[in-house]
């Protein structure tokens, strides 16, 4: 039995490949059993980020599994995928790779924060829906540990390590000063929180939070000092705020032209800045053609997180070494 992992990511594939790849939590476990089914997989776990879809499985037969589960992806999008978009790891390669990313090594913002927890949230959802055994519960648990290791022993997480802070530190590029701004919030899970908090701790005058599930609306409102909306009642507010940032997790657009078109008047065409970052996207990209309106997608964020890789760049040596120093303590890699 060994291991074997394919996948796309923002540094293979365009937004509009990766939403065709995209798992709504809800999903995992249906998702898993299709592809361990069309693969001939003993185990398996899919991981689906904004930035990432990976589908991780154990098998007999790593070389036959690998391409049995290349066609199955295939099919699932409807088109050929080339070493180009879909990237393709066996046996040892799999375990350094997943250590990469549970240390935020192989992130868009490197180093950044929210990978851990999103890894941990979903290996969580394949042991409990029986996905997971002996082999992937070995890797799985090995990988968090070193990801631990990596992040208590070296200064990887220094500076802004989410694509919530990199979204707002775009608003303040455009804004000059988040101060006088006011923010509404599509979505209130983790990606939300953590970009509230950044827009919080850049001074938003009023923070405006809506979700399909209102309690939790509530919940990150009070969290922010901010106030909970009814998701129907979203679109009224359109009219007073400057920024609107968007992670609701929907399959489909949730925010269309004719929407923001219905406000302009009212909002006397002052400037619009919205920051999409869902996968798929909630935003519809002919929002962006309204002529006072700023909108930037998730690709549009990674050219800014370039921006400050390399001072954490030095970090990654350090990185790497404690990852390979790990895995063969640990009798992962020879």
């Amino acid at each position: 039995m060994d291991y074997l992992c394919l996948g796309v990511n923002h540094r293979t594939a365009p937004i509009e490949l990766r939403e065709q790849f995209a798992v709504s939590e809800s999903h995992l476990g249906e998702v898993t059993a299709e592809m361990m089914k069309s693969a001939g997989l003993a185990e398996g776990m899919v991981l689906s980020t904004c930035n990432r879809t990976e589908y991780y499985g154990a098998a007999e037969d790593v070389a036959e599994a690998r391409s049995m589960l290349h066609r199955h992806l295939e099919e699932m999008v409807g088109q050929k995928l080339d070493a180009e978009h879909l990237y393709e790891r066996e046996r040892e390669e799999v375990v350094r790779h997943l250590c990469r990313v549970v240390s935020g090594l192989d992130s868009m913002v490197l180093g950044e924060t929210e990978i851990f927890g999103q890894v941990k949230k979903a290996y969580q959802a394949a042991l409990e829906g029986g996905h997971t055994s002996r082999e992937l519960n070995r890797l799985f648990q090995k990988a968090f540990g070193v990801g631990k290791k990596v992040r208590t022993a070296t200064a990887i997480q220094t500076g802004q390590t989410s694509v919530g802070s990199v979204a707002v530190d775009l608003a303040e590029k455009i804004f000059g000063s988040l101060k006088s701004s006011r923010v509404i919030v599509l979505g209130a899970g983790e990606m939300s929180r953590t970009t509230a908090q950044s827009l919080k701790s850049r001074g938003a005058q009023s923070i405006i939070v809506t979700n399909r599930s209102y309690d939790r609306a509530v919940e990150l409102a009070e969290e922010m000092e901010g106030r909970a909306l009814k998701f129907d009642d979203w679109q009224a507010a359109l009219a007073g705020v400057d920024v609107v940032i968007s992670s609701t997790g929907a399959p489909h657009y949730v925010v269309s032209p004719w929407q923001v078109e219905a406000v302009r008047r009212v909002r006397k065409f002052r400037p619009l800045f919205l920051i999409d970052i869902a996968v798929p996207r909630d935003i519809d990209p002919a929002v962006g053609e309204i002529e006072e309106v700023y909108l930037y997608d998730i690709d549009t964020l990674e050219q800014l997180a370039d921006e400050g890789r390399a001072e954490r760049a030095k970090q990654v040596a350090e990185c790497e070494v404690i990852i390979e120093e790990e895995l063969r303590k640990g009798g992962m890699i020879h």
